[in-house]
């Protein structure tokens, strides 16, 4: 098992403490009690803990870029709920050494696009050593250099976290999913929901991306199901490129409910699975994004006698009903949480995609 600490002194530290204990509820199961807590991942833990005002981090993977990933996620994590000046993060243990490659990267550049629905554009992008993502989930990162000027990627830095380049040359990021990964011709397919708005910049690239632009691309990680049966799949727009993914795994003897929720007909796609499928989409009609609530209405609505035996829910949607189908879930049905998967693809109000 492959370690890495870190002690941080920071006023505020038991507030730190309990937001981020909150934050990573969302994507991992959380145990916590005053002045401590202990995050359990799908491949990796984190443990805090207050000791002499300051907070104390161990990160603990089994694979070293998981490894790292946690030491990105607690702190970028920790800048954003700080206030005040920058913190210093100095990590012990293991990680990779300053000015490294990033393995977990890669740079990619567009092949085509190509229009899927009213609201959903695909973009084939083609890349060297692909192979790192066909494995390690679903969810990447695409990273976006500002128009203009030759793109400057980011290394490992001395803290042994990622050094983002600054200023002029800043990136941009945000989460997708994988639709298609093809190691041998090199080439990989990201489905973007297009919409309109400011400082949406995947939106931006999917509707301008021409043959030869350049991006970079993280991860992969998280958005699988385990084996089973039975499943039942729920999610908006945002979530449709996943659990297409998702349907073309799964056997011949499985059975999959699909509960969707889009604008309106022409923002429907055409699912295949070996499963059998029960695809039902819900249409908003003109509806604000994540003001609908089509989908912790239609969980609530299931019988559960016809999905069949011990079922596995997988849901990505915006924070709110995200909130309201976890909480279902948990609190009314009082399931074990290794028997669904709930994520917040987005948040309204937030920096959109």
């Amino acid at each position: 098992m492959l370690q890495a600490q870190s002690i941080i002194p920071v006023p505020g530290a038991e507030r730190l403490l309990t937001l981020l204990c909150e934050h990573f509820a969302e994507h991992g199961e959380v145990v916590s009690e005053p002045g401590r807590g202990r995050v359990t991942f799908e491949h990796g833990t984190a443990s805090l803990a207050l000791r002499d005002e300051a907070l104390h981090v161990e990160v603990a993977s089994e694979d070293p870029i998981h490894l790292d990933y946690l030491k990105i996620g607690i702190a970028e994590h920790l800048a954003e709920f700080h206030e005040g000046d920058p913190l210093e993060i100095v990590w012990r243990g293991d990680g990779l050494p300053a000015g490294s490659a990033l393995p977990w990267f890669r740079e990619l550049e567009v092949v085509e696009t190509q229009v899927l629905t009213a609201h959903m554009r695909r973009v084939r992008m083609r890349g060297h050593d692909l192979g790192h993502f066909t494995q390690g989930g679903h969810h990447v990162y695409l990273i976006f250099p500002p128009q203009g000027r030759e793109p400057v990627w980011p290394v490992m830095g001395e803290s042994g976290l990622p050094v983002w380049p600054q200023g002029e040359d800043a990136l941009t990021r945000r989460v997708y999913t994988i639709r298609r990964v093809d190691p041998a011709r090199g080439e990989l397919d990201i489905d973007i929901v297009v919409h309109p708005g400011e400082a949406t910049p995947g939106s931006d690239f999917a509707l301008k991306a021409r043959p030869g632009d350049r991006v970079g691309i993280t991860g992969p990680g998280g958005g699988d199901v385990p084996a089973g049966t039975n499943f039942v799949f729920l999610g908006d727009d945002t979530a449709l490129p996943a659990i297409a993914r998702i349907l073309e795994t799964l056997p011949a003897d499985a059975r999959a409910t699909v509960i969707a929720e889009v604008d309106g007909p022409q923002d429907e796609i055409a699912l295949a699975s070996r499963a059998a499928l029960d695809v039902r989409f819900h249409h908003r009609l003109g509806a604000e994004p994540g003001t609908f609530g089509a989908l912790p209405r239609a969980l609530r609505a299931i019988d559960w006698q016809t999905v069949g035996a011990d079922p596995f829910v997988w849901s990505g949607c915006e924070f709110t009903d995200f909130k309201a189908i976890r909480s279902h879930l948990r609190g009314e049905l009082r399931w074990a949480r290794d028997r669904h998967l709930a994520v917040a693809y987005w948040r309204r109000g937030r920096p959109g995609a």
